[in-house]
C-alpha cells in the first residue's frame, strides 16, 4: 500500500505541455499554407500573376500588332478589372482609329481580305462591325466565291461544293432564294480555312465534316458549326473572330463561345479577353460552362491579377477560395514551385499537429490521475482516430468546396431560356454561399467541441473510479453504474441532430444536412473511443486484479 499514492498520482511529464505547444504550432503552420485540393487561394493567384503581363499590356501588344478589334475588347475588359494601364491603352486605340479609320470596322488589316474588299477604303463605319454585315451582300459573296474557287486547298473546295446541297437542315439551301445566310457562312468558313485562321485541330475537324456532308448529301453535324459561326459572326468583327478561331481546338469550343455570347452578351469582353490572355479558348469555355456566374467572377478576379493568375486558375479548373485567411510570406511561391509536395505537407501537418495536441491533453489531464495504463499502440490508435476527425474539420475550415457541392451553372448549354436574358451577371450580385459555409463550419465545430468535452468527462470519471480505495470488484460495480454516462456522447449527438433539424425546419438556420448529421457521427466516434479503448481496457485490468487477489486469498 505504500506505493499506491505514487502509482495513483504520478508526476506530470514535461512532454505534455511541449506536445500541446508543438501541436498547435505545427497545425497552424500547415493550415496557413495557401494550397487546396478543390479551390485555389487568392494569395497563390497573386503570386502567379506577379511580374506577368496585365490586360492593359496585352492590349497594347495587340494594338502594336494592328489587331485593333481584339484590342478594343481587351480594353473593355481592362476597364472592368480597373487595370492601371487603361488610359495608355485607350490612348493607343484612339490614335490608331485616327490614323487608320477604315480598319476599325474590320478590326485590323488582313492581306487576303484587302484584295477582296479594300479594307482601308471602307466608309461609313467608325467602329468595330460584325463581319457578317459585310459578307452577306451579293457583291461580297461573288468576290469571295471567285477568289476561293481558285484555291488549291481541298478543304476549301469541299466547303464550296456544299453550296449545291439540297438537304441543309435549318438553313435554306445556298443556291435557292433566301439562301444568303448559308452561302455567307460557307464562304466565311472557306476564308478562315484558306487564311489559316483556324487551329490545326479545328481545321481538320471542319474538313472532315465538310467531306462527310458531301458524301451524305446533307449538312449533318457541320450545320451546328455553321450556326455557331453565325452567332459569333453577328457579334465579332473579322479580326476578333480570327483570333478566337485560332485558339479554339474544336467545334465544341466554338459552340460554347457562341452560347456564352448569347447568354452573357454584357460579359463578352471579359470572356473574349480571357481566351486571348490565356491563349486557350477551350479552357475558358470549359471553366465558365462548369461554374457559371461564380466562375465568371473568379475569372474576372484572375484577369485583374495578371496573365499568370489566369493561366493558373484555368489549369487548376477550380474556383477561388474567397475565405480570408492569413498567409505566411513566401509560402505562395513555395506552393507554386512544389504544388504536390505542399498539399501533402499541409494535410499531414494538420493531422500530426492535432495528434500532438490530443496526446498532450491525454498525458496532462488524464494519465496523472491514475487512469488505466494503455499500451503505446492503443494510445496511438486512439489519438490517431480523434486526430483524423479534427484534422478534417480544420482542413474543411480552409477548404469550403469540400463541404459544398458545385451549384448548377447558369451558363450550361441546356438552358435555352437564357437566350432572351440580358445582363446575367449584374454588378450588385454577391455569392450567397459564404454564409452557408460559415454556419456549417460553426455548427460542425460546436458539435465536435461538445463531443470532445464529453470524451474528457468520461475519461475523468474513469480516473475517479480508478483512484477509489476499494477492491477491484467494487470498482467494476462502479463502472457499471456509470454506463449511462459513457453512452452520453450518443445522447448529445442525437440531441444535436434533432435540434439542428428542428431549427432548419423553422428556418432559424440555413438548411444543411451535413451539419445536422455530423453531430450523430461525432457522438458515435466519441462513445466508440470511450467504451472500446478505455472502459473495456480498464474493466479487463480490474478483472485480472480481482482474479489475482482471489488466488492470493485462497
Amino acid at each position: 500500500m505504500s506505493d499506491s499514492p505514487s502509482r495513483d498520482r504520478p508526476r506530470l511529464s514535461p512532454v505534455a505541455p511541449l506536445a500541446l505547444v508543438a501541436g498547435v504550432v505545427v497545425a497552424a503552420l500547415a493550415w496557413l499554407l495557401p494550397v487546396n485540393l478543390k479551390s485555389v487561394s487568392p494569395a497563390l493567384l497573386r503570386a502567379a500573376g506577379a511580374n506577368t503581363p496585365t490586360l492593359g499590356a496585352h492590349g497594347r501588344d495587340l494594338v502594336d500588332g494592328e489587331r485593333i478589334g481584339p484590342a478594343a475588347l481587351v480594353l473593355a475588359a481592362a476597364r472592368v478589372v480597373d487595370d492601371p494601364r487603361v488610359p495608355a491603352l485607350a490612348e493607343a486605340v484612339a490614335r490608331f482609329a485616327e490614323q487608320q479609320p477604315g480598319l476599325m470596322a474590320w478590326g485590323g488589316w488582313d492581306p487576303a481580305l484587302d484584295n477582296l474588299f479594300n479594307l482601308r477604303a471602307t466608309a461609313g463605319r467608325s467602329g468595330s462591325t460584325p463581319v457578317l454585315t459585310f459578307l452577306v451582300t451579293v457583291k461580297a459573296r461573288e468576290a469571295m466565291r471567285s477568289a476561293l474557287s481558285q484555291s488549291g486547298s481541298d478543304g476549301v473546295q469541299a466547303l464550296l461544293k456544299l453550296r449545291r446541297l439540297e438537304r441543309t437542315g435549318q438553313f435554306v439551301p445556298a443556291a435557292r432564294p433566301g439562301g444568303q445566310p448559308l452561302d455567307s457562312l460557307l464562304l466565311l468558313t472557306g476564308l478562315l480555312y484558306q487564311g489559316q485562321h483556324l487551329s490545326p485541330a479545328l481545321q481538320r475537324e471542319i474538313r472532315a465534316l465538310a467531306e462527310a456532308a458531301w458524301q451524305q448529301q446533307e449538312l449533318g453535324p457541320l450545320e451546328g458549326v455553321l450556326i455557331d459561326l453565325l452567332s459569333l459572326g453577328r457579334r465579332l468583327d473579322w479580326m476578333q473572330l480570327t483570333q478566337l478561331t485560332r485558339r479554339s481546338d474544336s467545334g465544341k469550343t466554338l459552340g460554347e463561345y457562341a452560347h456564352l455570347a448569347r447568354v452573357a452578351p454584357a460579359q463578352l469582353p471579359l470572356i473574349y479577353a480571357a481566351a486571348l490572355f490565356s491563349d486557350s479558348a477551350d479552357q475558358v469555355a470549359t471553366y465558365l460552362i462548369k461554374f457559371g456566374k461564380a466562375g465568371l467572377e473568379d475569372l474576372t478576379t484572375a484577369l485583374g491579377l495578371g496573365q499568370g493568375a489566369v493561366r493558373l486558375l484555368l489549369a487548376r479548373g477550380v474556383p477561388i477560395n474567397r475565405r480570408t485567411t492569413p498567409v505566411i510570406t513566401g509560402t505562395a511561391e513555395l506552393v507554386l514551385a512544389h504544388p504536390q509536395v505542399t498539399v501533402l505537407l499541409k494535410y499531414f501537418g494538420c493531422l500530426f499537429g492535432v495528434w500532438l495536441v490530443l496526446r498532450g491533453l491525454d498525458r496532462w489531464l488524464v494519465l496523472p490521475g491514475g487512469l488505466v495504463e494503455l499500451t503505446a499502440t492503443q494510445g496511438h490508435i486512439r489519438a490517431g482516430l480523434l486526430a483524423t476527425v479534427f484534422a478534417f474539420i480544420l482542413v474543411a475550415a480552409g477548404e469550403p468546396m469540400l463541404l459544398r457541392a458545385a451549384p448548377p451553372s447558369e451558363f450550361r448549354l441546356r438552358l435555352p431560356v437564357l437566350l432572351a436574358t440580358g445582363d446575367v451577371l449584374p454588378k450588385s450580385s454577391e455569392p450567397t454561399h459564404a454564409m452557408n459555409d460559415t454556419s456549417t463550419l460553426l455548427s460542425i465545430g460546436l458539435f465536435a467541441a461538445l463531443q470532445v468535452a464529453m470524451y474528457f468527462i468520461c475519461l475523468l470519471k474513469i480516473r475517479d473510479v480508478a483512484r477509489q480505495p476499494v477492491p477491484p470488484l467494487v470498482k467494476l460495480k462502479l463502472m457499471e453504474n456509470e454506463e449511462n454516462l459513457f453512452d452520453g456522447g450518443l445522447y448529445v449527438g442525437i440531441a444535436g441532430t434533432a435540434t439542428a433539424l428542428v431549427l432548419q425546419v423553422m428556418r432559424v438556420i440555413e438548411p444543411n444536412l451535413l451539419a445536422a448529421y455530423a453531430s450523430n457521427l461525432f457522438g458515435i466516434i466519441c462513445v466508440a473511443l470511450v467504451k472500446i479503448y478505455h472502459v473495456r481496457s480498464f474493466k479487463r485490468q480490474l478483472i485480472l486484479e480481482a482474479q489475482a487477489e482471489g488466488r492470493i486469498a485462497s
